[in-house]
């Protein structure tokens, strides 16, 4: 009964450190061993970015005017947010009262109308 109840077997502390220190061994050795294997790989890399940079340096073209992007145009211009009325006094009317003035336009969009469903009534 008490093997059953077990959640995991005993942990051997000098093992798990042998085995740790296997992985850090063969993180030196692959380390050492990288350059011969695989160093031609940093040369190349270096190469392409000395010719990257000769290539944007060469190719500078003036795009024509119809092609080229426009500044952006100011929210100001686009956006119009009328000034506030007056703040109502009571306490409930503090959270949401600009939002329910109609000629404040802050619904751009409309009232998202999703419908209240019961999962038992789904069901029947």
């Amino acid at each position: 009964m008490a093997a059953s109840q077990r959640t995991s077997a005993p942990i051997n502390c000098v093992e798990q450190d042998k085995i740790w220190k296997a992985h850090v061994e063969v993180e030196r050795e692959s380390a050492k061993a990288w350059p011969n294997k695989w160093g031609f790989l940093t040369e190349a890399y270096k190469e392409y970015q000395r010719e990257s940079a000769k290539l944007k340096e060469v190719v500078r073209v003036e795009l024509p005017h119809h092609l080229k992007t426009r500044p952006p145009t100011p929210p100001e211009k686009y956006i119009h947010v009328g000034p506030s009325p007056p703040v109502p006094q009571t306490t409930q009317a503090l959270i949401g009262w600009r939002s329910a003035q109609p000629h404040l336009q802050l619904e751009n969009y409309g009232m998202v109308h999703h419908g209240r469903r019961s999962f038992l009534e789904e069901l029947g």
